[in-house]
Order: structure tokens, then C-alpha cells, then sequence
């Protein structure tokens, strides 16, 4: 399964969701569909946006955990 991380890297950067969601171009909303892990997808363009304006890879925001 793919665990976000969005929420620790808001906060180790010091950026709400509702700043990120605005620089980014999404609503609040389905932001927090994604820091909660109940998307079902993201597009590459969001995942981009979101690492230039929190300085991140990808890696930092999604892991990969085995089910058990």
C-alpha cells in the first residue's frame, strides 16, 4: 500500500494545508482527500507542484508499506 506523508512534511516545513492548497491550485478539500490516504490516484502535475513548493522529492511525501 502507498502511505502519504503529506502532513509531516507541512509541518517540518511550517506550511498549512490550506497555503499549499492555494499555491498549488487545488481546493482544501481534495487535499485533504490525499493527506488522509482516501485518494484513489494523483496526477504527476499535483505530485510536482506540491515537491517545488515544499522543496521535497516524492519520496518524501509517498512510502510504500507491505499489507499485512
Amino acid at each position: 500500500m502507498i502511505k502519504v506523508k503529506l502532513d509531516v512534511m507541512l509541518a517540518k516545513r511550517g506550511v498549512s494545508s490550506g497555503e499549499l492548497a492555494d499555491a498549488i491550485g487545488i481546493t482544501q478539500a481534495n487535499l485533504s482527500i490525499l493527506k488522509t490516504n482516501k485518494g484513489k490516484a494523483v496526477r504527476f502535475s499535483t505530485l510536482d507542484a506540491i515537491c517545488k513548493k515544499l522543496d521535497c522529492t516524492v519520496g518524501d511525501i509517498l512510502e510504500y508499506v507491505e499489507d499485512k
